[in-house]
């Protein structure tokens, strides 16, 4: 599968008048609507796709600014219009009910989705949730350096002016040791982040992390008194939020146990370990039946 096939084989919407990307396969019952993270898209979900969709609808969106979506410079690219427009999507989809497997970023846009539903203004009924990789915690994220240039003062320019190896390095960085990604995968990554002058926005798009900081009651409240059936798959050799992730999480949110740690794995498990992450949610929501 390559960006451009993932491209071809899926449509758009528009949302506050920017184009947005997404890909759904064929309906199914259970809907699951598959959130991407910072900086690359939903076509991180290329491996376990075919299996998923044996079994649920998918819906993969690639977030404003990302992907194959439009990237306006004039945005402020903020977590809560990435919520809008996740509302504004399966509205159009005209879908009321959703299973949620989020990664990265994706954890935090549904964290501000749970806020949502607890002040009864989610419009969509939110089945269960399954978290990859993400930063839940502002306290626990621990940035590379990449992410730190972004977001300083020179983040306008180091976005614009990064090197495409550099970009590829640092995503390379995060996976783990014995699961790294290919050539073309890396290519593909950078591909993507580049696609439609994405780089001259990439400073903006990192600015959650200082919204993390901003909301962190909010976010971790909507944690806290989530009622969903939850499933936390975690790859433990994550630098940014892999194994002490998880023990914050257990410290913050300790009835939640439903837990899968994979010891050698890094901040991707659904592109590293895609059978595993499969196996262990279609167990998971095997236990929901």
């Amino acid at each position: 599968m390559t960006p451009e096939i993932w491209k071809q084989e899926g449509e758009y919407f528009t949302d506050d008048g920017a184009p947005i990307f997404f890909r759904r396969s064929e309906p199914r019952k259970e809907v699951l609507l598959c959130l991407h993270g910072f900086p690359t898209s939903s076509f991180d979900y290329r491996k376990v796709w075919q299996p998923l969709a044996e079994r649920f609808g998918l819906i993969a969106a690639d977030m404003i600014g990302y992907g194959f979506s439009a990237k306006p410079r004039d945005r402020d690219y903020t977590t809560f219009a990435q919520a809008d427009l996740i509302q504004s999507l399966l509205r159009h989809l005209e879908v009321e009910r959703v299973h949620i497997l989020a990664h990265d970023y994706g954890n935090t846009m549904t964290q501000e989705l749970l806020a949502r539903d607890s002040e009864g203004r989610l419009d969509v009924s939110i089945a269960s949730i399954c978290f990859l990789n993400g930063a839940l915690f502002p306290e626990t994220h621990r940035p590379i350096v990449a992410q730190k240039l972004l977001i300083g003062p020179v983040g306008k320019y180091f976005g614009r002016f990064i090197p495409d190896g550099r970009f590829a390095a640092s995503i390379d960085s995060i996976f783990g040791p014995e699961t790294k990604p290919s050539k073309e995968d890396l290519r593909h990554f950078v591909e993507i982040f580049k696609h439609n002058s994405g780089k001259l926005i990439s400073h903006k798009l990192i600015r959650y992390m200082t919204e993390r900081q901003k909301y962190r009651e909010r976010w971790v409240t909507a944690l806290q008194e989530m009622r969903q059936p939850f499933l936390f798959i975690n790859g433990s050799f994550d630098p940014v939020s892999g194994r002490h992730l998880v023990e914050r999480f257990r410290e913050l949110v300790p009835h939640q146990t439903n837990i899968l740690e994979l010891p050698r794995i890094g901040h991707f498990p659904h592109l590293e370990v895609p059978d595993a992450v499969v196996q262990a949610f279609l167990k998971f929501q095997d236990g929901l039946n």
